[in-house]
């Protein structure tokens, strides 16, 4: 089975090149989505007793955790520390249901693909990307999102070109990155796909 590594920066339009990739019959996997499933139970109380009074009711807080870590590099870290290896686990488990099933592609969309060393884990990358105004635009058009917050997030992240580079240099063969204009459907820009 090809695993294919879908990655971008916040706002590129991530999650609609994985709703193609489900539309058209490949697992994917949403490492966003995972999270905020973790949020929802296993990893409150750990995150919980690392910081406190970011839980209700047993639930992350997002807004209450996202104050406390955004512009702290060391609680971030120790944020991650606490869910990725509940990830990994999580990842594990669908790329295995997923070779078990026949597929013969499965899609991991993880953001931070190349920040966290995961293109060591997949056969391919695709990087999607976009204008930066277009970017901007659609990031600040989010509930509770301010400039202050994207620029802190847009920080940890390797910018675009950068991963655009690291796709087509990636110990993968296969390597590309695609740019949606908009919301239509996705085109191929470069790379060797």
């Amino acid at each position: 089975m090809l695993i294919l590594g879908l990655t971008g920066s916040i706002g590129m339009g991530k999650s609609t090149t994985a709703k193609l990739f489900a539309e058209a019959g490949v697992p994917v996997y949403d490492a966003d989505a995972t999270v905020h499933m973790l949020y929802e139970g296993e990893a409150g109380p750990a995150i919980e007793a690392a910081f406190p009074g970011t839980t209700v009711d047993g639930k992350v807080d997002r807004n209450k955790l996202s104050a406390r870590v955004v512009h702290d590099p060391a609680a971030i870290k120790q944020l991650e520390q606490i869910v990725h290896p509940m990830l990994g686990a999580s990842r594990q488990k669908f790329l295995d249901d997923a070779e078990r099933s026949g597929a013969p592609v499965a899609v991991v969309d993880v953001p931070l693909l190349f920040e966290t060393g995961g293109e060591k884990r997949v056969d391919a990358v695709v990087v999607v990307t976009t204008t930066p105004e277009l970017q901007r635009q659609r990031i600040l058009a989010r509930d509770n999102m301010t400039s202050e917050k994207l620029d802190a997030i847009l920080a940890r992240q390797l910018p675009d070109a950068e991963k655009r580079r690291r796709a087509e240099n990636a110990a993968a063969p296969i390597s590309w990155w695609i740019h949606p204009v908009d919301s239509t459907p996705c085109a191929c820009e470069s790379g060797t796909f």
